[in-house]
């Protein structure tokens, strides 16, 4: 099998993986909120603590992948600042899912496509992250305004839905 292919293999196993755990990162705290009993406030920065966990999780899975491969086998490895240390691979993993990309460490042979697939995962999931808080401030957004806010609000909304 060439490194393409498996490149390829091992890149979209690392999507597929990432956004399976991203998503019950996000239905578990979706159904969550409702269920808090603390003040409205507190719940965006629960929103925000589980959005960052699950970005931290995603980095961390693609940084043992690449640890684990560049151990196993020849498919890849690191060249540049790297001493091998799996804190290596956390770094090289956290520069490229944010696509910082900070080049002082990079990709040879398969590692290269992988690390490219990882960019463009990491792009989806973040915009998915700041898609999702948006839509839990505007769930409870209402619910937190004065009551005297609200309807004003309200009244808008209704005038725009039925021009």
């Amino acid at each position: 099998m060439s490194d393409f292919v498996l490149s390829l293999l091992i890149g979209s196993l690392m999507v597929v993986t990432t956004t399976m755990l991203f998503y019950e990162i996000l239905g578990f705290t979706w159904a969550l909120l409702p269920k808090l009993v603390i003040p409205l406030r507190q719940r965006i920065l629960v929103v925000i603590l589980a959005i960052f966990g699950g970005h931290t999780l995603a980095v961390w899975i693609y940084a043992g992948a690449y640890w684990w491969i560049a151990n196993a086998s020849d498919f890849g490895a690191l060249k540049g600042g790297i001493d091998t240390g799996f804190h290596d691979y956390l770094y090289f993993s956290a520069a490229t899912y944010s696509s910082l990309g900070i080049g002082d460490i990079v990709p040879t042979d398969g590692f290269r496509l992988v690390a490219s697939i990882e960019v463009l995962n990491g792009l989806v999931l973040i915009g998915w992250s700041a898609s999702f808080a948006y839509l839990v401030m505007q769930k409870f957004w209402e619910v937190h305004r004065p009551a005297s806010e609200q309807g004003d609000n309200q009244q808008a909304e209704t005038e725009v839905r039925d021009a």
